[in-house]
């Protein structure tokens, strides 16, 4: 079995040769290792390869794993956010993925107000009008977009999806580009999308974050 080290190496690689090919700076495609599941040894294993952010899907795993030290690393919250864990959330995370509705916004905007910061935050698009996920629809995405701009408590950076299943990459990149018209029609220009399966493909469509899993850390038991 290969080690974080060389996988980080061999993702890495195939993020360059991704951005290469439409003619994008590599260093702007930022790696989120998706560490959820993972213990804090594997972390720091991680770390020691060189990554520098990590992604968590549930609050009480990443308080529990990373409250002692972060090790340097930045943390972002990549699973849905449940409002009773808001004051956990806010300010332990760097950048919060999931933010899908104006009173969760708010109610965000309010505990980073309370603490006298801002909180990073992407708005979530459910770009495949998916029933079993979270996310804005399309239509609704920029209503949200601007009233969250209204927050004080925020710093609104750009949206993050998470496409349909698919079996070949190539079929995930009309929801890539979607999102990224999305965006670019609304003055946002960073895009979380992309994980273990099709990340070449969304760097290739404006990516500028991938969450990256299983290419690093094997299949979770």
């Amino acid at each position: 079995m290969r080690g974080v080290a060389q996988a980080f190496c061999d993702v890495s690689a195939r993020i360059a040769h991704a951005a290469k090919r439409s003619d994008r700076d590599p260093s702007d495609i930022c790696l989120v290792a998706v560490s959820k599941g993972m213990p804090r040894e594997v972390v720091n294993e991680a770390i020691a390869a060189g990554i520098e952010v990590f992604g968590e899907n549930r609050v009480q795993e990443a308080v529990d794993k990373f409250s002692d030290q972060k090790g340097g690393c930045a943390l972002h919250l990549i699973g849905s956010l449940q409002t009773n864990k808001v004051s956990k959330a806010v300010g332990f995370f760097d950048l919060i993925h999931s933010v899908d509705s104006i009173r969760l916004a708010e109610m965000i905007s309010k505990e980073a107000v309370r603490r006298s910061i801002v909180q990073s935050v992407l708005v979530q698009v459910n770009v495949g009008d998916e029933t079993t996920k979270g996310g804005v629809s399309v239509s609704d995405a920029p209503w949200l977009v601007e009233a969250m701009r209204q927050l004080s408590g925020l710093k609104l950076l750009g949206l993050m999806a998470i496409p349909p299943r698919v079996s070949d990459p190539e079929s995930a990149r009309p929801y890539f580009a979607a999102l990224r018209k999305l965006g670019l029609s609304l003055g946002l220009y960073q895009f979380s999308i992309g994980m273990s399966g099709d990340f070449e493909v969304a760097v290739e469509e404006g990516a500028t974050w991938v969450r990256i899993g299983t290419a690093l850390f094997g299949l979770r038991g």
